[in-house]
């Protein structure tokens, strides 16, 4: 919206919640003082995220902290912890490379290795993830398993690895079970599922591009939303709050504009674009019956759920955590995300396959405390602990099945975290929230609980994402746009969907390519 206005157009944003930034909010679910970002987290792609710097979001109260200990996992049993630094604090990556070398040394080298490589290509990764998806020609049927060839062989791997899994390529990098564990759960959270053929390149951009570049944001991510409307605001985008969408007008067989819940008729001069999910544009909003039997059956045919689905955990706490594992290395009781509930890569695995096949997997968690970094997340002396569980797709389980995960779950989570960090018991806590995937589906509309929309598999990402008719944002309907977490490049804190959207808008509409002129590449 706010990339259109600059260019030229008039905009509204329809917003259905009461506020901007989908999950990107922050509540005080707990207690009040105690902030928790019950969906959206850590910020990956702050370092290439062009909204961001092309709007000056940091100067309209989008502030970001860089943790120096990204990210741990801490052992039941005390052994040494896994910390890795941040690339500000650990340029040479010597505390990251003596973190992992205490259990194994080869593991540390292959692991420096690796990175410092891919912060050589780490720019390319941007114009992927920034630009339209490459079509297939007759010179490459497939770009994707192409540009995943191309990124084992500029990593120095066996381009057959590209076809096999993440956990394949883990277990082929690495031999400690402790990094693997770490790693297991990392590429689970940013890539295609662990045991899915065909997933290796996606695992490696998950392992060694999307890792140490997270990002905190000061005061609860929903600043960085209100910063987004902010800049829309200033470039003079008309905003519309509490108003749901339920009907794409049709004129003389192009989008017209839309009718609201309320009846409200809000007309388009040029153009409609959507980022509610595929399934609610085109058969709830807009109507089979104003689509090809072709985009319908693809339409009906996207897979949505099943790949990052998640519930979260919220806790007001009087002390943080105190691992275990710090006596070896107390930085693990100060990282920015830890791993906590896994004392083996098979566990993770396991974890992994319950989740997505219908169960209910035990409780073990991706954990922040937020409060240790930036004291606004919680009253003096106090802390504010917040953690992704992976879960079942919503439909999964019955309501009264969901609120009973979330009367019982976070205690089984505390009486199990207790084996990590003996203070965590349940006196610690002041209060204690459940944010369930059916939370998620109805709150944020993001459907089954999946934060894409969509499931990220390589059947459905760059040019297959959602089909490959509609993966250039521009549908078979005059003037109706797709922007949503569904599209290339996938779902997250990015702004690529919307970005790339506009692109193509400014094609169809000869405004302004101003990204042209910027020596960045995308």
């Amino acid at each position: 919206a706010a990339y259109l206005q600059r260019a030229g157009m008039e905009v509204a944003i329809i917003e259905r919640r009461h506020e901007e930034g989908g999950p990107v909010y922050t509540s005080e679910c707990t207690a009040p003082g105690f902030l928790h970002n019950l969906h959206a987290q850590y910020m990956a792609f702050m370092d290439w995220m062009p909204f961001y710097h092309d709007f000056e979001l940091e100067k309209l109260g989008g502030r970001m902290l860089y943790p120096d200990n990204q990210f741990g996992i801490a052992f039941s049993d005390g052994r040494p912890p896994i910390v890795l630094y941040s690339l500000a604090s650990d340029p040479e990556m010597e505390r990251t490379y003596a973190s992992i070398a205490v259990h194994s040394k080869a593991d540390a080298d292959t692991y420096v290795e690796f990175r410092k490589k891919a912060m050589v290509f780490k720019d390319l990764f941007a114009v992927v993830m920034y630009n339209p998806p490459v079509m297939p020609s007759e010179h490459d049927a497939d770009p994707l398993a192409s540009m995943g060839v191309a990124a084992m062989e500029a990593m120095g791997l066996p381009p057959s690895l590209a076809k096999g899994s993440p956990k394949h390529v883990i277990d082929t990098l690495f031999e400690s079970p402790e990094i693997k564990t770490l790693l297991y759960r990392q590429v689970e959270e940013f890539g295609p599922p662990l045991e899915m053929m065909g997933g290796g390149a996606l695992g490696l951009q998950g392992l060694f591009f999307i890792s140490l570049t997270w990002r905190l944001c000061v005061g609860g991510t929903h600043s960085l939303a209100h910063a987004m409307a902010m800049a829309c605001v200033r470039e003079g985008v008309d905003i519309y709050e509490s108003c749901e969408v339920q009907k794409i007008l049709m004129e003389n067989g192009r989008a017209a504009g839309v009718r609201l819940a309320d009846g409200t008729e809000i007309k388009a001069r040029k153009l409609v674009a959507s980022n509610a999910d595929l399934h609610q544009t085109m058969l709830g909003m807009l109507g089979t019956e104003h689509l090809s039997p072709l985009w319908a059956q693809r339409v009906k045919a996207f897979k949505v759920g099943g790949t990052s689905t998640l519930a979260s955990t919220g806790m007001a706490l009087h002390e943080a955590p105190a691992y275990k594992s710090a006596r070896w290395n107390p930085d693990i009781n100060k990282a920015f995300y830890t791993i906590v509930g896994f004392d083996s890569p098979e566990e993770v695995a396991k974890y992994c396959n319950d989740a997505r096949g219908g169960r209910v997997p035990m409780p073990a968690a991706g954990t922040w405390v937020n409060s240790l970094w930036d004291p606004t997340y919680a009253p003096p002396g106090k802390h504010s602990l917040c953690g992704w569980f992976f879960f079942p797709e919503a439909n999964s389980l019955s309501f009264d099945e969901w609120e009973e995960i979330r009367a019982t779950y976070n205690e089984q989570f505390l009486q199990r975290f207790q084996r990590w960090a003996p203070n965590m018991t349940r006196a610690n806590v002041i209060a204690d929230y459940m944010y369930t995937p059916m939370d998620i589906q109805s709150e944020m509309r993001l459907i089954g609980g999946d934060m894409s929309n969509g499931d990220i598999t390589p059947n459905q990402l760059g040019w297959a994402r959602p089909f490959p008719e509609a993966s250039q944002y521009a549908t078979e309907v005059e003037g109706l746009y797709l922007c949503g977490p569904f599209m290339h490049p996938f779902g997250a804190v990015h702004g690529g969907c919307g970005y790339n959207a506009f692109k193509k808008i400014a094609e169809d509409y000869d405004l302004d390519k101003f990204w042209e002129r910027h020596p960045r590449g995308y």
